[in-house]
């Protein structure tokens, strides 16, 4: 049943405070602001200097004040390289390149924007855990859930990632338990979530009724609003078949709206959209001004018409999935500004939005909603009790992830149409496979399954150029096989232009080739033609259509994910090992503290532009 109550059932210490529970993914900006409406007050602004336009009305108006994040993906420890950096535009016109992102620094940037709001609601879009670190992905994510217990997270929507070990996991996550493999990893059962998941669209199949409950609303003496929480509808293309067996993923816009007209029916008018999807802003930096052209001139992409489509009656929409940053006004059906808010990934970004709620009504002031993506700088102090909760599975996890497995002469970065560190892994999944089959002839890797670049600065006390197991597990966290398949020369081709076409067509997936396949991607043509037939090459020689050919994936790709259909159809399949081992054989065999690993020069596919 959809829970309406104040708090979650198993609330532990947010029970005693002055400000209680709160729900609701929210939103990222700057925008939208006009006067409030009739005659509110300005009120107090935030505490801190933060001037985010929270206050304390008394009469026909209240702030609230939202703080979101969204794809956090397990990062407890600040991430590196690129993955732990933003950019921000300058008054002048210039860039400042800022590092960003921890949760000892997300933990103290929340608790400081909170100070003077007593209207105070933390959430997140989905993508919590999945695809994580080692700290976190070792132990089945128990780590990121306990931290985001610290953080006083109220509610999240649920990501495509949280299916990444199926449903049953997901289920623990949520209602604590040991892992039914691993079992318990200290002395203290997992407690699991004290927020609740919200997944609106995911049913059941057999039952047709949602996984797990749709919405929540959050109430504060006469103060309440809802939240709806939804995932992308294409999660079963990618993520594992496994992980969504026996589950329905229904369109975002329709469930959304069938739960609107049910909050209204039970007297809830202020509605926020949890929405794990997401959009492509037209600058990187994640300050820039989104409406400056025109409003929703600024951001493109699967958000963008999802906005325009979801009803009138929701007062915002916060996304996340592209990992992107922005703060956008799009119309809704009825021509009324809307903000869409996405606080990019990792812990490197907050939002935080003030809703004007008016009493008199029940709804949200629409006029008056203002927001802004802020950076979760490293110049503050850590939070305390992060660190010691860092610390302590950090000491679990030390003895696996803190051997050296590889040595790079460089960075190795997974940037790129064709990234450095895509072709590495291409590389070790066609020498392991051949292990297994010397006929192997190569080997393709998705490119959402480089999680991470490879870094020569040490991340600990590794030293410089050293790969340990925590940084590959990091790169890939995934724990998928490396499966042999037979295509024929045909297959092969096909499967190569789905890169760009079908499902793939508006948002290309480029695989990352092993050496000795070359052909030209021609971004000046359409569709599939966009692969170049007549360039493709094994070793040299043209693909023949009717010939045989042995291919490594791993097991994702095996399955036909990310809308490679022809990949899911090869025949006489053999699978190996974790693919994450036959990095670490790689590196292990091809580099020494001597003689370290050069990055790739990723220059197998020729691209026209």
């Amino acid at each position: 049943m959809p829970a309406t109550s104040p708090a979650h059932p198993r609330r532990r210490r947010r029970t005693n405070r002055l400000f209680v529970t709160a729900a609701g993914v929210l939103t990222v900006g700057a925008l939208a602001a006009a006067a409030l409406p009739g005659s509110a007050s300005a009120g107090e602004q935030g505490g801190k200097g933060q001037g985010h336009g929270h206050g304390h009305q008394h009469g026909r108006y209240q702030d609230v004040q939202l703080l979101s994040f969204n794809d956090l993906h397990g990062n407890l420890e600040p991430p590196t390289g690129s993955s732990g950096r933003v950019t921000e535009l300058q008054p002048d016109g210039t860039t400042k390149t800022i590092d960003a992102g921890g949760a000892e620094y997300l933990a103290t940037h929340l608790r400081q924007a909170r100070k003077g709001n007593a209207y105070s609601i933390t959430a997140a879009g989905g993508d919590m855990v999945g695809a994580s670190p080692l700290i976190s992905g070792l132990f089945h994510d128990e780590p990121t859930i306990e931290a985001l217990n610290k953080l006083d997270l109220d509610v999240t929507s649920v990501g495509n990632h949280e299916f990444d070990e199926g449903a049953k996991e997901l289920a623990r996550l949520q209602n604590g338990g040991c892992h039914p493999t691993d079992g318990c990893y200290t002395d203290k059962t997992f407690q699991g979530a004290d927020f609740p998941y919200l997944s609106a669209n995911v049913l059941n199949e057999k039952t047709e009724k949602p996984l797990l409950k749709p919405y929540w609303v959050w109430k504060k003496k006469d103060v309440k609003v809802g939240f709806i929480g939804v995932t992308l509808e294409g999660t079963p293309n990618i993520v594992s078949a496994e992980g969504v067996k026996g589950l329905v993923f229904k369109d975002e816009v329709e469930t959304i709206n069938k739960y609107a007209k049910e909050l209204r029916r039970k007297g809830v008018k202020s509605i926020v959209a949890l929405i794990h999807e997401g959009g492509f802003p037209a600058s990187p930096n994640y300050n820039y001004d989104c409406d400056a052209p025109g409003a929703g001139d600024g951001i493109s992409g699967p958000i963008a018409d999802i906005a325009k489509n979801v009803s009138p009656e929701v007062d915002a929409l916060v996304t996340g999935h592209t990992h992107n940053a922005y703060v956008c006004t799009i119309p809704d059906p009825a021509g009324n500004p809307r903000m869409v808010t996405s606080a990019a990934s990792f812990g490197r970004l907050y939002t935080d939005t003030t809703l004007t709620y008016d009493r008199r009504t029940g709804d949200i002031a629409r006029t008056a909603v203002k927001s802004a993506n802020h950076v979760v700088s490293r110049d503050v102090p850590k939070a305390p009790d992060m660190t010691r909760l860092i610390d302590k599975w950090n000491t679990l996890a030390a003895p696996i992830g803190n051997r050296a497995i590889g040595y790079i002469s460089g960075d190795i970065v997974k940037d790129g149409t064709e990234s450095p560190l895509g072709d590495l892994i291409a590389d070790a999944q066609l020498a392991y496979a051949r292990t297994l089959d010397p006929e192997t002839d190569l080997a393709l890797m998705n490119p959402g399954g480089v999680r991470a670049s490879l870094t020569y600065a040490a991340s600990g006390a590794e030293g410089d150029g050293v790969v340990t197991f925590a940084e590959a597990f990091t790169v890939q966290p995934f724990a998928n096989t490396v499966n042999l398949q037979t295509f024929t020369g045909e297959q092969l081709i096909q499967a190569l232009k789905e890169q760009v076409s079908g499902s793939n067509e508006a948002a290309p997936k480029i695989l990352q080739v092993s050496d000795g396949l070359t052909y030209t991607l021609d971004l000046t043509k359409s569709g599939a033609d966009r692969v170049v037939t007549d360039s493709i090459r094994l070793n040299g020689e043209a693909i023949d259509p009717s010939a045989s050919y042995r291919v490594a994936t791993n097991s994702f790709l095996a399955g036909g994910g990310d809308g490679f259909t022809t990949l899911g159809q090869g025949a006489d399949d053999l699978v190996g090992d974790d693919d994450l081992k036959a990095l670490e054989q790689y590196l292990t065999a091809n580099s020494s503290a001597g003689s370290p690993l050069a990055p790739p020069a990723a220059d197998r596919i020729t691209i026209v532009r």
